[in-house]
């Protein structure tokens, strides 16, 4: 289950027992926001794509977008989102629950500019129902990032 890969990965920072499992679905930015009682902007999404030949998360705020051109030019590729079968597959999470903790080998997670502008956000713990609440460099240090993007629009 996706959500213990998350928790076993999480524990090595002593921070799988801060996992929110929710009553109610949390597997869009709505609905996260509203089962934590939160803006969505402060949902930190995870979205999937690939890359070449290997999948790439990116971690992004609730109401930011992938702006395509600024995506092909930090990654000189078009965006090409991965498909609900490819994300369980190739990522280890499924849609819904994705999230950049205990990833598939040749996972690579960046973080979007957009997220700076909180103190904590939001990120799912592999379902559709859970969450916890990280400070910025809690979410660098837990989802072993590559580095941060400036890849998305409509936030600013």
């Amino acid at each position: 289950m996706s959500i213990e890969k998350a928790r076993a990965w999480l524990a090595q920072f002593g921070a799988d027992q801060r996992i929110l499992e929710l009553d109610a679905s949390s597997a869009t930015v709505p609905l996260a926001a509203q089962a934590l009682h939160c803006a969505p902007a402060r949902i930190a999404k995870t979205l999937s794509f690939m890359l070449e030949d290997h999948p790439v998360l990116i971690v992004a705020a609730g109401d930011a977008r992938v702006d395509n051109h600024r995506y092909k030019e930090r990654f000189h590729c078009k965006a090409k989102m991965l498909s609900p079968e490819q994300a369980a597959e190739l990522v280890g999470h499924a849609v819904g629950g994705v999230c950049p903790f205990g990833v598939n080998d040749g996972t690579e997670v960046f973080l979007d500019e957009s997220l700076r502008r909180f103190d904590t956000v939001y990120p799912a713990c592999g379902s559709s129902n859970s969450a916890i609440q990280l400070t910025i460099p809690e979410l660098e240090r837990f989802s072993a990032s590559s580095g941060w993007v400036d890849v998305c629009k409509d936030w600013e």
